[in-house]
């Protein structure tokens, strides 16, 4: 299996456990699934043929436990990533920012120039998608809350129910675990 860390903030981001496309050649994308997390099943009766068990007291019968399930973002929830929030403003902040980190990331790393351009150009296209239906998006970022990362972008599909977010291609790097 392979994990996705951000180049920034070593956070892990998603996993190619799920459905990875890669979308522009600049960014990937993964569905996401509403998960039911929490509860817990009590059962007071004792156990067939024996005497111990957890029979409640009048006093107990009256108290209810509280079955605190809830519903959560499987990819959200697993890679533990915070909501955060941007106007459009801040994002566009934000995002010349990181792209201009993963540059020299990839300048680092020994990319030519024209892998370089192409990283930008499609990057560039891909942003205006995001800024064009900008009220339509939610933010993510790592555990580490770092602010200078990855921003994970989460939208939901044309079906208007299933979840998906979007990962930059460019700002993770795999670890085989």
């Amino acid at each position: 299996m392979l994990i996705y860390k951000d180049i920034i903030s070593d956070d892990e981001i998603i996993s190619d456990s799920y459905d990875l496309k890669e979308v522009d050649g600049v960014v990937y994308e993964a569905d996401c699934a509403m998960i039911t997390e929490g509860g817990v099943t009590v059962d007071y009766a004792s156990p067939p043929g024996t005497d111990i068990g957890a029979n409640a007291s009048a006093e107990e019968a009256d108290e209810a436990l509280e079955d605190t399930t809830v519903k959560v973002n499987n990819i959200i929830h697993s890679f533990r990533l915070q909501s955060t929030s941007y106007d459009k403003k801040s994002y566009l902040l934000h995002l010349k920012s990181y792209m201009k980190t993963v540059k020299a990331k990839l300048q680092e790393a020994g990319k030519s120039e024209e892998e370089v351009k192409d990283f930008e150009t499609k990057a560039q296209g891909f942003a205006k998608k995001v800024i064009g239906s900008f009220k339509d998006w939610e933010f993510y970022t790592g555990e580490s809350m770092n602010a200078d990362a990855m921003v994970v972008l989460l939208n939901y599909r044309e079906d208007g129910v299933t979840p998906y977010v979007v990962v930059w291609k460019h700002g993770v790097k795999e670890m085989k675990v």
